[in-house]
């Protein structure tokens, strides 16, 4: 499949942030974790989700999502080996009872117990370079995972704008990081800037995969066996019926919160785009949202937040390549 970064009239610059309020360590409260416990855990992911479970390493981490029979995403996962037969996923809180629910009723006679782990495991953020002298090594490469300390892992994630970032899992009882607070307000934006879609209550049954881009971060396997929405999520890939893709946006000092409309100056009778996730610059001048929109509009016309008269919004740059119009089909 030939990517390239689709260019439009109108971009802003991408801002380098070695400096400034992007150092330090934040308790994740707004995420929670599924434990998969068992003999069939593997089995039973891979049944389930948008990963490939089946061929999955110790010493890695990936994204992947859960859908709806119609091909739409009820949760989306950071998900990795904690155990010879045990997997985490981390996903957002306001989600995990809902999503827990519907994923038992579908264990059957599999040997896997799925449980709410939030308790027992803190997530925290780890941002900047203290952060990687204080773990001394246990964070290599992107995408891997590190043992560290008593049953901790640390998730190299991937860095942004100059930013090096961590996901640390640790038990819940252990003491936090030994580094400075991380603003929620700087690591929500490294985030959005980062191009990582998270499904929230808000957003649950809205998108199909690929509205958010999560084939492109490796989060869907088209070669793996059946899933819930697998015929619709295949069909939107391989016969070009994918309409919309996931844009950032920045905006000024406004607020945006995920699942409201976006609206485009060309057709400003009806929504052309949804808010997936937004997060304000730590100094409050500005906003970052990234928008899951109608791919026919990009590069003409303006959008602005929440009406057609709303916030206006100019385009970024994300860190990875978008399919060019045509090229989704590989």
């Amino acid at each position: 499949m030939r990517l390239m970064i689709i260019v439009h009239h109108e971009r802003t610059a991408r801002h380098g942030l070695p400096d400034g309020p992007w150092q330090g360590a934040l308790r994740l409260i707004d995420w929670g974790v599924i434990r998969a416990d068992g003999e069939d855990a593997a089995t039973f992911l891979q049944s389930q989700l948008t990963q490939d479970f089946a061929a999955f390493h110790d010493g890695e981490h990936r994204l992947a999502g859960y859908c709806s029979p119609k091909g739409r995403l009820l949760a989306s996962f950071i998900a990795w080996r904690a155990g010879p037969q045990r997997f985490h996923l981390a996903c957002s809180a306001d989600l995990l009872a809902a999503t827990l629910k519907r994923l038992s009723m579908f264990v059957l006679r599999a040997k896997c117990r799925l449980t709410d782990a939030s308790g027992d495991v803190a997530l925290w953020g780890l941002a900047g370079a203290p952060a990687l002298a204080w773990l001394d090594g246990a964070a290599a490469a992107p995408g891997s995972v590190t043992p560290r300390g008593d049953a901790g892992q640390v998730l190299r994630l991937a860095d942004v704008q100059g930013v090096p970032r961590v996901l640390l899992a640790q038990p819940a009882v252990a003491d936090p990081p030994p580094l400075p607070l991380l603003l929620a307000a700087a690591w929500s934006w490294l985030q959005v800037h980062g191009g990582l879609p998270v499904i929230t209550a808000a957003t649950a049954d809205q998108f199909v995969p690929q509205m958010v881009n999560l084939e492109l971060l490796g989060g869907v396997n088209f070669r793996k066996g059946c899933y819930p929405g697998q015929e619709v999520v295949a069909r939107s890939q391989y016969r070009g019926t994918l309409k919309r893709r996931m844009v950032l946006f920045e905006a000024g000092p406004v607020t945006a919160l995920p699942g409201e409309e976006v609206f485009h100056s060309g057709d400003p009778a009806q929504p052309s785009g949804l808010v997936v996730n937004a997060a304000p610059h730590p100094d409050g001048k500005r906003l970052a949202l990234l928008v899951s929109l109608k791919t026919a509009a990009l590069g003409q016309g303006s959008w602005h937040l929440r009406s057609p008269d709303g916030e206006p919004l100019v385009e970024a740059a994300l860190p990875y390549a978008l399919p060019a119009p045509g090229d989704d089909v590989p």
